[in-house]
């Protein structure tokens, strides 16, 4: 009886403890503003020795994605509904809208979907097969099934927790990206004033 009682407990703890896709949207939809740190490992085909990079990105809901490379040099990359934005060192800004470069925005666009868990974009683009590894542990596999995803990618492969954790890009060159967030923070849940700025150019 006992044991019975035991296995049941188990049972039912790991069934609330389960992660599905649908809780994973909910979550990330719940995080307005989150902040981050990453570090970029890139594998290039026929390169010996692997390009790393690293640096801080924000996430704003309202606002769009702000990606901040320090090392090894400065770039900043801001992405919105309407444009992206691209800064090297010094130089002026390069800006591409959707009318200028589709197929680029459009790949954008995906890459906002991938930090928010935006079910609805990655339906329209993927083939998902979602893994809950218990402990809220997750991994979704994304399999691109439109053009031109499916002529980049093999796959994209997002990890994680209670945040998205890590992004694994296997591309149809032998190419392999990872990349690892970390201190990842949610308040505050507003743009402070300086964080505001980041989106203006």
């Amino acid at each position: 009886m006992i044991k019975s009682l035991l296995t049941a407990l188990l049972m039912f703890s790991a069934a609330a403890q389960a992660v599905t896709l649908e809780d994973l949207q909910q979550r990330f939809a719940s995080q307005p503003v989150v902040r981050a740190e990453f570090t970029q490992l890139r594998e290039i085909k026929g390169m010996a020795q692997p390009l790393r990079s690293s640096g801080e990105l924000l996430i704003a809901q309202d606002k769009g994605l702000w990606w901040h490379q320090a090392k090894p040099f400065p770039m900043t990359l801001v992405l919105d509904d309407t444009r992206m934005v691209q800064v090297m060192n010094d130089q002026p800004p390069q800006i591409i809208t959707a009318d200028s470069n589709p197929q680029m925005f459009q790949f954008n666009h995906l890459l906002r979907a991938l930090f928010q868990a935006d079910r609805a974009v990655l339906e329209q683009n993927f083939a998902l097969d979602f893994h809950d590894f218990g402990q809220q542990k997750w991994r979704l596999v994304l399999t691109p099934k439109t053009s031109p995803l499916d002529k980049l990618f093999n796959t994209i492969t997002l990890q994680g927790g209670e945040y998205l954790d890590e992004i694994q890009l296997n591309d149809r060159q032998g190419d392999n990206t990872n990349i690892k967030l970390s201190n990842q923070r949610l308040k505050p849940v507003t743009l402070t004033a300086d964080e505001q700025k980041r989106f203006v150019f």
